[in-house]
């Protein structure tokens, strides 16, 4: 914040809101509790008389500023007081104080990248409205630019702001719209310091666009002198962006499909005007905002009628579809019921008027298909065995033989005869061949006993080996 000073008296510096190259807008107060916006030009004036022509002219354009607040415009910024400053030679313009952002702040998070169609109709309402009231009063503004357009909260309204720029010189006019901020809204002609009333309206369209599409036709990239003549050269040459695409572009994907839609619908008669305001030849535009007034009632007129017809249209062909919709439903659902009723029917479904439901008889049970098939072949397989079974059993006599007139294979029997002696024999052999291994066994037995040497030298303890000792006593 500036250095708090006098301006002049009665009149206090707060300290500065901005700075330009057509003067810095400082904040004032009367010796009271009113808050103003006191702008200071950079065209000094040396002689408060007729005889210095920078006096002239500031005296003229002052006089016709008080003439536009005679008449009370709810889109133009307030004049209240001007002067030459008491700490020097600088003449001065205090303005009310708008209180709100401008519409380069609402083009900013958390806002909006665009504005929707319904404000910016709005806006080119409000701000032709400010222009056409200067124009027919012979005020050029010279400086119109998003900053300089404020949204007052107080009442609402869209307020033109920062006037002064007529009043500079040719050179320090020409000085103030190669300033960076102003050189996107600067219209052709500007590049020499001329200034018409078609200047404002070439600004206004550059507005229009830049609140459509969220940037302005040409961007300044950069702050360097190239870049200003860039810009410069492109407002005199190079043809305007498409606006729609432009638009489509910056459309937010915060926005719904129907939205963004309905958000693309811009009318052609906005089209028009915003085309005509950006023409390169001043003769090309409108001649005033008087003019491009008329022609955005007209536009706005016609189109909410045509645009009440347009949702009239719209509405009906939403209303034709949606029948069809219904009615293709209603079709589906027709025929599935009447395969229903049909299936029902089959299965000896009947309905019950209490309900107004179709319900099957509980005495009949229902069989899938090939459940069925199987079961009735099992059955049929079933019949035929076991009617093989009854019609071929054989006859059956009691006490009789079970099968008769049966005849059996006999085994290969070899026909032997039975030796009795033989069989003797073989006996008693082998009773003597047990009693023989039973003396053997004894013998044996009785031989383990007896003193034997060999028997005493197996028996004998062994001797224990003495360990021989080997050392030296």
């Amino acid at each position: 914040m500036s250095k708090v000073f006098t301006i002049t008296e009665g009149l206090e510096n707060l300290g500065a809101l901005r700075s330009g190259g057509q003067g810095s807008v400082y904040k004032g107060r009367r010796m009271g509790p009113i808050i103003s916006a006191v702008k200071l030009l950079p065209t000094p004036i040396y002689s408060e008389s007729d005889e210095d022509k920078n006096y002239r002219a500031f005296s003229n354009e002052v006089a016709k500023m008080r003439m536009v607040n005679e008449v009370a415009n709810p889109n133009i910024v307030k004049f209240l007081s001007s002067g030459i400053t008491e700490s020097g030679s600088l003449p001065y313009i205090e303005m009310e104080y708008v209180e709100g952002p401008d519409l380069c702040d609402l083009l900013q998070p958390p806002h909006e990248r665009i504005f929707m169609l319904q404000e910016v109709i709005r806006v080119a309402y409000q701000l032709s409205n400010a222009l056409a009231h200067c124009h027919k009063l012979g005020i050029k503004h010279g400086d119109i630019k998003s900053n300089n357009v404020k949204y007052n909260i107080n009442t609402g309204n869209y307020v033109l702001l920062d006037f002064g720029l007529a009043i500079l010189t040719d050179e320090a006019r020409r000085t103030s719209i190669r300033n960076a901020g102003a050189i996107e809204f600067m219209a052709p002609e500007q590049h020499d310091g001329t200034m018409l009333e078609q200047t404002d309206v070439y600004s206004f369209g550059v507005i229009m666009y830049e609140l459509l599409t969220g940037q302005v036709p040409f961007p300044l990239e950069g702050h360097t002198e190239t870049a200003r003549n860039t810009v410069m050269i492109a407002h005199m040459e190079k043809p305007v962006p498409d606006l729609m695409v432009a638009r489509h572009a910056a459309l937010p994907i915060t926005w719904s499909d129907e939205k963004q839609h309905l958000e693309m619908q811009v009318p052609f008669w906005l089209l028009s005007v915003i085309n005509k305001c950006l023409q390169k030849k001043p003769g090309e535009r409108y001649a005033s905002g008087i003019e491009l007034q008329e022609a955005i009632v007209a536009g706005s007129l016609n189109g909410e009628r045509q645009g009440q017809q347009d949702v009239l249209l719209s509405e009906n062909e939403r209303l034709q579809a949606e029948v069809k919709s219904q009615q293709e439903a209603i079709r589906v659902n027709e025929d599935q019921l009447a395969g229903l009723k049909a299936y029902a029917l089959e299965t000896g479904a009947k309905k019950n008027p209490a309900t107004g439901r179709y319900e099957r008889n509980p005495k009949l049970a229902i069989i899938p298909k090939k459940v069925l098939t199987f079961t009735v072949a099992g059955l049929l397989i079933f019949a035929v065995l076991f009617a093989y079974a009854i019609f071929t059993k054989p006859t059956y006599t009691p006490g009789g033989p079970l099968l008769k007139n049966s005849v059996f294979a006999k085994p290969p029997f070899i026909n032997r005869a039975y030796d009795e002696a033989a069989v003797a024999k073989t006996v008693e052999e082998l009773e003597v061949a047990k009693m023989m291994r039973r003396k053997r066994r004894a013998d044996s037995l009785a031989a383990a006993k007896t003193d034997s040497p060999q028997t005493k030298r197996w028996s004998a303890p062994k001797k224990k080996k003495r360990k021989k000792f080997l050392g030296i006593f």
